[in-house]
């Protein structure tokens, strides 16, 4: 959020309450005319700066509490009987200048992509931390119970999200809210978190993460009918 939502309500309540407290001086020197006006003047300044800055502060806490960023988007290609080809594009990070593409071969009726999450505290979240993600791994996964027991399994691991080599200093999240938590406990939560959506031969979807966790979205029709079709297994 720019800074200006909050310096301009912090200025002009400045000014209200000089001018609130010059007038209500005027006003018991014997100037009750110019006094009270002052004094209303700079009150309602003030209320004007207070009822902007708690605006603000309602539209910063919305934005930061919706705040999502994108992790991959995943491309599927269908290349036999309950077997696909799943393309994985993560964003350019750090001081790359080009998207990270890796393709894996997955079993199963459904794609999984699972990540690590630490979660801030809301107070932490409004202030501007975002949710921390690292991803951990892609699997196949069967809509039938049978098969999940005992079909072929395909599990890949998954590197990217908010690396610490990313950053100049090498300060790792991770390690600092664990470490620190009991001095400043800004850290909800550190959990397992995933997303998983069927495969079709040419869907796309995308993988954010939210402020709550991980969440796909279909972007194209070959996705949407797969995910509107109740996720039946496929041929």
């Amino acid at each position: 959020m720019v800074w200006w939502w909050w310096i301009i309500p912090a200025i002009v309540g400045a000014a209200g309450v000089i001018f609130l407290f010059s007038g209500l001086g005027a006003f018991f020197r014997g100037k009750f005319l110019s006094g009270g006006l002052g004094a209303i003047g700079g009150g309602g300044l003030a209320a004007a700066a207070a009822i902007a800055a708690l605006l603000g502060m309602n539209i910063q806490t919305y934005a930061r509490l919706t705040h999502e960023r994108p992790v991959a988007t995943i491309q599927v290609k269908q290349l036999g009987p309950q077997y696909f080809e799943t393309t994985v594009i993560q964003p350019a990070a750090g001081d790359a200048n080009v998207p990270v593409t890796t393709v894996y071969p997955l079993h199963g009726d459904e794609w999984r992509i699972e990540a690590q999450v630490l979660r801030w505290k809301p107070w932490a979240t409004v202030l501007g931390l975002d949710t921390q993600y690292r991803l951990d791994r892609l699997s196949g996964r069967y809509r039938s119970i049978q098969q999940e027991r005992e079909g072929i399994r395909s599990v890949h691991d998954l590197s990217g999200g908010d690396q610490p080599d990313a950053l100049p200093w090498r300060i790792s999240a991770w390690d600092t809210a664990r470490r620190y938590r009991r001095y400043v406990d800004a850290v909800d939560t550190l959990y397992g978190g995933g997303a998983y959506m069927p495969m079709a031969d040419g869907a796309e979807y995308e993988v954010w993460i939210t402020q709550s966790g991980l969440v796909a979205r279909p972007t194209n029709e070959a996705a949407r009918q797969a995910s509107s079709e109740g996720w039946t297994e496929v041929n």
